[in-house]
Parts: structure tokens; C-alpha cells; sequence
């Protein structure tokens, strides 16, 4: 876990693969996981996380899952974006697992909160992670951390097109998806020099 502190007593956390599935283990109930899952594996917003429903799920004609996601960050002026987010196969059946168990209309939203109440959840499970885990920073979580890391995924971790990212995660620009990304891994910078012969 990286860490940057910001103005005030706020922190900017760049978390791993690892840490988001202690993440996931501190949660207390199959919304709160989902609302883990909807953030780092999906890359939503915090505002973002109590719009879709079942009907948002769509499959694309090469077999992927999509999410539509309705009223994203107004960066440009003229209001909030639609997009298509993609959606993991491992996220969409939580979902439809969630949707069944929970009885949720096909137009009713997956989590039944406003944005404090997701940012609420965020918070309780990071603190439950500090204390099962004994790693304190974990306190410092937020929901934001977790679209960070959604974004690091892909463009750190697996080099992916900035342009792909920057569509399903909603980012209208290259400077508005610069300030998710953290310096690579030593593991990173392996990887990447032995795919490439340099005399």
C-alpha cells in the first residue's frame, strides 16, 4: 500500500490486488461486497455505485459483459456522460447472485444507498481490514482508492490502451486519468524489461 498525503487529513491510497481482497474479506454482508467489487473491478465513482440495475447488464457481441452506468462526473460543462463500464465475469455473477438472493426487480438498483451511505460502507470495512489485518493504514481507505486502483489495474499493471481506460472508466481527458496512476512496481519494471531485448 502506497500512500500520499493531501491537503487537510486526507489521504491519496494506491492499493494492491491483495489488499482489495482483504478488503473484501472485512465486509459483513453481500451488498457491501459488491459495493468493493462495483469500485475497484468496475472503476465506479462513489455516486456512481447505487445506479445500476439489472437491466444496465448488457453483453457485447464478443461475449463481454458491460455495464452501463447513466449519469457520470460532468467534467466537460454539459452535464454527466453515459458509458458502457466493462464488467467482469466474476462481478456480473456476484451481481446476479446479489439480484436473486435480494429478489431485485430488473429496474430496481443492486445497492439501495446514496452516496454517503456507499462512502459509509467504504469506511467501516477499511476499518474492520485495519483491525483483522493489523495494517493501520487501511484507516485511511475511501471509496476513490478504489477507482485508483481500478485504473492502476489497467494501465500500470496490465498496459492497456490509455484511450480503452479512459472509456469505460469515464475519464474525459489524459490529465483527468494522470493523477490515479502511482510509480510502477519493481515487479512491474521486471516484467517490462524482460519482454523487451535492450542492448
Amino acid at each position: 500500500m502506497r500512500i500520499k498525503s493531501t491537503s487537510g487529513d486526507e489521504h491519496k491510497v494506491w492499493l494492491t490486488d491483495e489488499e482489495i481482497e482483504d478488503l473484501r474479506r472485512a465486509t459483513r454482508s453481500q451488498r457491501d461486497d459488491i459495493i468493493i467489487q462495483l469500485g475497484a473491478y468496475v472503476g465506479l465513482r462513489a455516486f456512481e455505485i447505487p445506479q445500476p440495475t439489472p437491466s444496465d447488464i448488457t453483453k457485447s457481441e464478443g461475449g463481454q459483459y458491460r455495464l452501463r452506468v447513466e449519469a457520470g462526473k460532468d467534467t466537460s460543462g454539459n452535464g454527466g456522460k453515459p458509458r458502457n463500464a466493462f464488467l467482469p465475469n466474476s462481478v456480473e455473477r456476484d451481481l446476479q447472485r446479489f439480484q436473486n438472493s435480494e429478489n431485485i426487480s430488473p429496474r430496481d438498483p443492486f445497492i439501495d444507498l446514496k452516496q454517503p451511505g456507499v462512502r459509509a460502507v467504504v469506511k467501516r470495512t477499511a476499518e474492520r481490514a485495519a483491525a483483522e489485518t493489523g495494517v493501520e493504514d487501511f484507516r485511511k481507505v475511501s471509496t476513490h482508492d478504489l477507482r485508483r486502483r481500478f485504473a492502476q489495474r489497467l494501465l500500470v499493471d496490465e498496459a492497456m490502451n490509455p484511450r480503452v481506460v479512459m472509456q469505460v472508466g469515464g475519464w474525459s481527458s489524459f490529465q483527468a486519468i494522470e493523477p490515479y496512476l502511482n510509480a510502477p512496481s519493481e515487479d512491474i519494471v521486471d516484467d517490462a524489461f524482460s519482454e523487451v531485448d535492450v542492448v
